[in-house]
């Protein structure tokens, strides 16, 4: 390998890791401790370039050793920073302006693999019995491990009627089921409502938390006195969709004050969410259904509810996803993908880092699956988190 296109390939890969440490070729703005102790890293890693070259087993391929070695950097950073090749943006890019099909997941990166956060009820990945948690082991038999996690949503989605076929491991299952699913539109499903004793508990379970999906439940919401509703139940489970923004405003509809949530990052001005009383709608008893595929703007919500001891959570810790990105174009195409800022609950803990914890914690009934043949059905589940929350809502005080 001559040594020239190495000390360029090796020069490329400082220089781009410079960019991520401190978003230029150079210390400006930078403190000089911060700067000695980068530069320094960079003579090590400078130092395990050149053992590779000269006595890896086998001459390396050095520019997949510096992709692998990006693709871990930014990854330890949080789930959801990645870096894309140039071939990867460019097809980032195609895919996001094209408009395509999907699975119905919604995916992250947990435990160095693909991770389902959750799953669009009527979809294909639904119909195929995967749930949040379950862990995408390759897609199109390539590991998700060497994947940014905005790879691994590119992979999933696709033309309409088209395949994809990935190895999933699922819950309790030692060896991963071969998956193969066809894309195809898919569309959340309507507001849930439905009525509990005697109508006095309005549940709600909202799927998704997009402008239109709220403007439906604070119209609800202001019915309530109409419809002889004292009592509100709101199930945030597996709800992984939608602008934190939404999630905001959904919070302020049972909040009359107090900080709904901040976010904050090195470059971006600190926002305090402040709770609206002209958007504050009721103040009936509130219980709140969350579990692991609870994420996004549905934690911010979570969040809000209990800091401010406006109702109780029931159910498990939710998925851990609060953030805001930037995208970095760099010279040579490949682009970093970058969290500059997140969202920090009222007690100023970071959704992204720790996620939030019901103050009654009820795990969901896996040892009671589904059946995966339609024609041999099992018993349903029970739902003890659904139960829970129904007691203690007919505990409260109209």
């Amino acid at each position: 390998m001559p040594k020239g296109f190495n000390h360029t390939v090796l020069g490329v890969s400082i220089a781009i890791i410079l960019v991520v440490l401190f978003g230029g070729l150079g210390p400006a703005g930078v403190s000089a401790s911060q700067s000695d102790g980068a530069y320094r890293q960079m003579s090590v890693y400078e130092e395990v370039l050149h053992k590779i070259q000269t006595d890896y087993v086998t001459d390396p391929n050095i520019q997949n050793v510096t992709t692998g070695a990006l693709h871990g950097l930014l990854e330890s950073l949080d789930p959801d920073s990645s870096y894309l090749t140039q071939s990867e943006y460019a097809s980032y890019l195609q895919h996001a302006h094209e408009g395509v099909a999907q699975v119905g997941m919604d995916v992250s990166k947990r435990y160095g693999y693909g991770s389902v956060i959750s799953v669009i009820p009527g979809s294909p990945a639904e119909k195929a019995h995967i749930e949040d948690g379950d862990l995408i082991e390759s897609i199109e038999g390539h590991s998700t491990r060497e994947m940014s996690v905005a790879m691994i949503r590119l992979l999933l989605e696709g033309k309409p009627g088209t395949t994809v076929t990935f190895q999933l491991v699922r819950h309790l299952k030692p060896e991963p089921d071969d998956i193969a699913l066809t894309r195809a539109a898919v569309t959340p499903p309507a507001l849930f409502q439905q009525q509990y004793e005697n109508s006095s508990i309005l549940y709600l379970k909202p799927v998704v938390l997009t402008k239109d999906r709220v403007d439906e439940m604070v119209a609800r919401l202001r019915d309530m006195p109409k419809t002889g509703n004292h009592k509100v139940l709101l199930d945030l489970r597996d709800v992984a969709e939608g602008d934190p923004q939404q999630g905001i405003r959904l919070a302020n509809a049972f909040l009359q004050s107090g900080t709904i949530a901040t976010l904050q990052g090195q470059t971006v001005p600190s926002q305090t969410f402040t709770a609206d009383g002209s958007k504050f709608i009721t103040a009936a008893p509130l219980v709140v259904l969350v579990n692991h595929g609870t994420a996004s703007a549905a934690e911010l919500v979570a969040g809000a509810i209990l800091d401010n001891k406006r109702g109780d959570l029931v159910g498990d810790r939710t998925f851990g996803e609060g953030a805001e990105q930037k995208t970095f174009t760099l010279p040579d195409g490949s682009a970093l993908m970058l969290t500059v800022a997140k969202y920090q609950s009222p007690s100023g803990k970071k959704i992204e880092d720790v996620a939030v914890t019901p103050n009654i914690v009820v795990s969901q009934n896996l040892e009671q699956p589904s059946s995966e043949n339609e024609n041999n059905p099992q018993e349903p589940r029970t739902d003890d988190q659904l139960n829970r929350a129904l007691q203690i809502l007919k505990q409260k005080n109209a």
